[in-house]
């Protein structure tokens, strides 16, 4: 059976809220909500636009993302495969989610705003590594913060070394474009060249 209705949807769920899964929500950035922004370096990105939605992993050495004030964060936009699939999303539509991880903790956090996609550059020198800025940033405001519980990380045993999946068990992306282009793209010497290719485009 297809719930095609709200009604049929909220029968299922039909129990009251907890107190705690209503008054986290904020439309800022607390003081608590902040640090948990600063002990993220990853986060992922949704957007959307005319060709639909898009979610992309972001990542950096330390927080993934700058609190600029209690409503505005600065996502820069490092070095990546250039496709700039969210960045085209959010000039045609600004709105954006951000489920933000942090290492050994069930606790994750979300926020939903809206964003522009910024080349000044002052910001942009400003959020350089190694003598590299990014490109551009995205400059989201706050709309909508809250925590999120651990049940979905404690399930998934994320950070469980015992349960960490075997790389060599997986395709490699050079396997897998491989076998996409009938072996014109990928391949072993993809694979071979990665790390080092990595290391010079980390920013």
């Amino acid at each position: 059976m297809l719930i095609e209705t709200l009604e049929d949807l909220e029968a299922i769920y039909a129990a009251p809220l907890a107190p705690a899964s209503v008054v986290k929500e904020t439309d800022r950035i607390t003081p608590h909500y902040r640090a948990l922004i600063e002990a993220s370096p990853f986060v992922a990105l949704a957007t959307a636009g005319p060709e639909g939605l898009d979610c992309g992993p972001r990542g950096d050495a330390g927080a993934v993302v700058r609190v600029a004030d209690e409503r505005t964060l600065i996502l820069p936009d490092r070095r990546g495969n250039n496709r700039i699939d969210s960045l085209r999303n959010i000039v045609r539509d600004p709105r954006v989610a951000l489920l933000f991880l942090i290492p050994g903790s069930g606790t994750t956090f979300r926020v939903n705003g809206r964003a522009v996609v910024s080349a000044d550059p002052d910001l942009l020198a400003s959020l350089a590594v190694d003598g590299r800025a990014p490109r551009t940033a995205v400059v989201v405001t706050v709309e909508r913060a809250y925590f999120q519980c651990a049940r979905a990380v404690v399930r998934s045993g994320l950070w469980d070394p015992a349960r960490h999946v075997d790389p060599k068990t997986l395709p490699t992306p050079g396997q897998i474009l491989a076998a996409l282009t009938a072996g014109e793209v990928g391949g072993k010497p993809y694979d071979d060249e990665w790390p080092a290719r990595a290391a010079r485009s980390l920013w």
